[in-house]
């Protein structure tokens, strides 16, 4: 079991991370599903170890988000996924980078089903056939179809064209940095989507917009207004850019303390999603 646990413990931490949206919810799952199997290994296990595996915490973390679910509904603002650093350099070396959705998507899964939600990851993030998927989920490959199909619709997924290569998306944000701490209205401006949303997430413990803001002079508006109240602090405001979820982002210190992280999500040239993370609870790996 040690073995098994060894062997698998990345590649489920990575599925019940995405399939919850919380770091605590996902090792619960994978705990949960080991310590079910301990004493008592079951035939499916040592024929199938990864499907089975996979099949037991997806039928964990669908539980669990059915649960979380109801608690959302009581959650002060906005609730976002929680942001975990993915750099080589970071100590959260149990996750595989290479089969994580990006933040957005993330962000976008909380608009299906569990069982659209549980397709579309299986399918997207661990690029499992729909013969697999099927096995894992307990519905037909034609269904399973169908489910991924629908979650596709209910996200709104375009494929756009992309900031070209990684380095690209990385210089694009930068600039977008550099330019509001240059106080650079304009620039800042120009980057921006005209239908631009930003959401903010403080579980009404720090201070954040409780809805979404929209279009881009009232989302840089939003942005200069939080950089100018940080000038009161004496350390004043840092930005650092690192890596995380897989992709660029941002972390925000006041006085040499995280306050908060930033994720941008960009389509074509243009910025369309700004999400900041400023609950406490969600920013655990970045305060070590």
């Amino acid at each position: 079991m040690e073995k098994l646990y060894r062997q698998y413990k990345r590649l489920l931490l990575t599925l019940a991370y995405q399939m919850t949206g919380t770091w605590t919810d996902a090792e619960d799952a994978v705990q949960d599903v080991f310590l079910k199997v301990y004493d008592v290994i079951p035939a499916g296990l040592t024929e199938e170890p990864k499907a089975y595996l996979c099949k037991m915490v997806v039928n964990r973390c669908r539980d669990l988000y059915k649960s979380a679910r109801k608690r959302r509904e009581r959650y002060v603002g906005e609730w976002l996924p929680e942001p975990i650093p993915t750099s080589e350099d970071e100590p959260l070396d149990f996750i595989v980078r290479d089969e994580l959705l990006s933040y957005a998507t993330l962000v976008l899964l909380e608009k299906l089903s569990p069982a659209e939600r549980a397709v579309f990851v299986l399918r997207e993030a661990l690029g499992i056939d729909y013969a697999g998927i099927a096995d894992i989920i307990g519905k037909s490959e034609v269904n399973c179809r169908k489910l991924f199909s629908r979650a596709k619709g209910k996200m709104d997924i375009v494929e756009a064209e992309p900031v070209n290569a990684q380095t690209d998306r990385e210089a694009w944000i930068r600039r977008f940095v550099t330019a509001l701490e240059q106080d650079n209205t304009e620039q800042v401006i120009s980057m921006l989507a005209d239908d631009v949303v930003l959401i903010s997430d403080g579980g009404g413990k720090v201070f954040a917009a409780v809805r979404p803001i929209a279009y881009r002079d009232a989302v840089s508006k939003f942005l200069f207004g939080s950089f100018h109240k940080s000038f009161r602090y004496e350390g004043g405001i840092q930005l650092e850019m690192s890596e995380i979820n897989g992709q660029t982002g941002v972390i925000i210190r006041l006085e040499e303390q995280v306050d908060s992280v930033a994720l941008i999500h960009t389509e074509g040239h243009s910025i369309r999603n700004i999400y900041i993370i400023r609950n406490p609870d969600k920013l655990k790996f970045f305060r070590h």
